[in-house]
């Protein structure tokens, strides 16, 4: 009896202690959009249209040269040897062969502790990884759309259109945006917390492919695919409202291999080895952005990214296209090492492995004079 006792004392410490950091999780959400209650950051601020003309003028020509077949993948593992692993399914599909490698690590990195919520999910998933007009593409150019406020004002959305696979992030909208973001969408990479609320920022014929950072995750996308309800009690372990329904069929939903989140951290960014705290982990998650940037790489034969590029040089420029928010609230996540990030990326675009179409990462067709001016 007195064990029982002491085991329900301690499971309720723990539900308290992670009840409190969902919380704590709410309260940084605040605190990151609390500038979208001032003075609009947008007014002060007017795109150099040299910039605007030499970004359409790149794009262009990335656009008009011939597709280079397996470029990238050659690039890559020249670049990283005995890292970048050429071979690396970028979805789980059913009825796949697994690495034991899958289950190393827990989410994001692995499904180490939820491998019965996987087997349950993966019976749902299909057998292809790509829909056929994709997959029979002799050449395949991929195009990976941040959400930096350095996209706003560029005009590159008929250029974004252009390109086989168009790769956005989370809830970064489209309606009101399509002039400077486009309007296609092949893929739209999100965990639960991040996918759009708005049915307009979903492409009728795009993937969903989901990002696993939580058991609670499984539930969710397993509800999303089956057109289900998320349980209040499911609910309650997400650090903001989500969605409740995703406008698409459920032959279209992925799941991210999680190696590609592993890889991302560990081979390529060189972040410490995953290892388990009781709550979260070391500053070792890459951003979504960059992980789509490496996903790109296992899926196309090029690959290009645009609105990437965090200039924490200057704190009071914008963060994100579509919101009021500052640069300065970058400063207050934890989780992410940033600037490994933009020297990483820097790298490939500098070594011409990927192509950066706004110029945030390094500006292949800016002069020097500064492209915003206040």
């Amino acid at each position: 009896m007195r064990k029982a006792k002491l085991t329900f004392k301690g499971a309720l410490k723990l539900t308290t202690f992670i009840a409190l950091c969902l919380f704590g999780l709410r309260t940084l959400n605040t605190f990151l959009h609390q500038d979208s209650l001032k003075e609009d950051i947008w007014s002060l601020y007017m795109m150099n249209p040299e910039k605007i003309e030499n970004a359409q003028i790149y794009a262009l020509k990335v656009l008009g040269q011939k597709c280079r077949k397996s470029f990238v993948q050659r690039e890559m593992a020249l670049l990283f040897p005995h890292k970048y692993d050429i071979q690396m399914r970028p979805f789980l599909e059913r009825n796949s062969i697994l690495r034991d490698s899958v289950f190393q690590y827990n989410t994001p990195f692995g499904f180490k502790t939820h491998q019965n919520s996987f087997n349950q999910l993966i019976d749902l998933m299909p057998m292809i990884s790509l829909p056929e007009e994709i997959e029979r593409k002799l050449c395949k150019r991929c195009v990976v759309l941040g959400s930096g406020g350095i996209l706003r004002g560029l005009g590159l959305g008929p250029y974004l259109n252009k390109f086989d696979v168009i790769i956005r992030l989370n809830n970064a909208p489209i309606q009101g945006f399509t002039k400077d973001v486009g309007n296609r969408t092949t893929i739209r990479m999100s965990y639960p917390e991040g996918a759009p609320k708005s049915q307009l920022d979903y492409d009728p014929h795009m993937l969903f492919v989901a990002v696993m950072y939580k058991g609670v995750d499984f539930s969710w996308l397993k509800a999303m695919i089956k057109k289900e309800r998320v349980s209040f009690w499911e609910r309650i372990w997400f650090w903001q409202k989500v969605t409740e329904e995703i406008p698409i069929q459920p032959a279209q939903f992925r799941v991210l291999n999680p190696e590609i989140i592993r890889e991302t951290a560990v081979d390529l960014l060189q972040l410490p080895e995953p290892r388990s705290k009781l709550w979260g982990w070391d500053q070792n998650i890459p951003t979504l952005g960059v992980s789509a940037v490496v996903l790109a790489t296992h899926l196309c034969d090029e690959v290009s990214l645009v609105g990437f590029g965090y200039n924490l040089s200057q704190p009071q420029t914008p963060l994100h296209y579509y919101e009021n928010v500052r640069m300065n609230a970058m400063k207050a996540q934890t989780m992410h090492n940033v600037e490994t990030e933009r020297k990483f990326l820097e790298d490939l675009v500098k070594a011409g492995v990927v192509t950066d179409l706004s110029g945030g990462i390094h500006c292949k067709f800016c002069n020097e004079r500064n492209s915003m001016t206040v």
